[in-house]
């Protein structure tokens, strides 16, 4: 009787502990796949160029680091007290440069070989030129802001600068252009 007693609970054993071997060698298989598919290093050198009359007249350098796959910014700038409609209440505007970007080279875009999917979404802002006036007209003067945003997804190719966006200052005779080259790193 023991003998029926035991056999059952030793076969069961046996495959409560080949289902757990299993399970755990699964475990394993996903862990190594998932570390396969950690993306690259990379380094971005994005360039803005502005031009007057298709000549450069001002060039900025931002640079970054980050791994495919993940995601970063740069930010750069003032943040500019303006008042509110009620007294003594202020708003606060964050003006210079803003460059958010995400690189994706994992598995499900393996077939861009060498080439990276690439998001930007860039905000420039200023206080308006010398040409401009300076202060908003109204009620309310506050400081007269440009602006540019960017949203841009392109595929880049690692090691070639590429213009991401080209766009004209409708208030002067100036454009800007935004460039990026990437550069794998590991």
């Amino acid at each position: 009787m023991l003998k029926r007693i035991l056999t059952p609970g030793i076969v069961l054993t046996i495959l409560l502990g080949t289902g757990v071997l299993c399970a755990n060698a699964q475990d394993a298989s996903k862990a190594k796949s998932e570390a396969a598919q950690v993306g690259h290093a990379y380094r971005l050198d994005f360039t803005l160029n502005e031009l007057e009359d298709g000549k450069r007249i001002n060039s900025r350098q931002y640079s970054l680091n980050l791994n495919g796959g993940d995601h970063s910014d740069v930010k750069i700038g003032s943040r500019v007290p303006v008042e509110t409609n009620h007294a003594g209440e202020y708003q606060y505007l964050d003006v210079g440069t803003s460059i958010w970007c995400r690189t994706r080279d994992y598995r499900d875009v393996s077939w861009l070989g060498d080439d990276l999917l690439l998001d930007v979404q860039a905000d420039v802002s200023n206080f308006a030129g010398g040409d401009q006036p300076r202060q908003a007209p109204g009620p309310m003067p506050g400081p007269l802001i440009r602006q540019m945003k960017i949203n841009a997804n392109a595929i880049v190719t690692v090691g070639k600068q590429i213009s991401l966006a080209t766009v004209d200052d409708p208030n002067s005779k100036r454009q800007f252009q935004m460039e990026v080259l990437v550069t794998k790193l590991r």
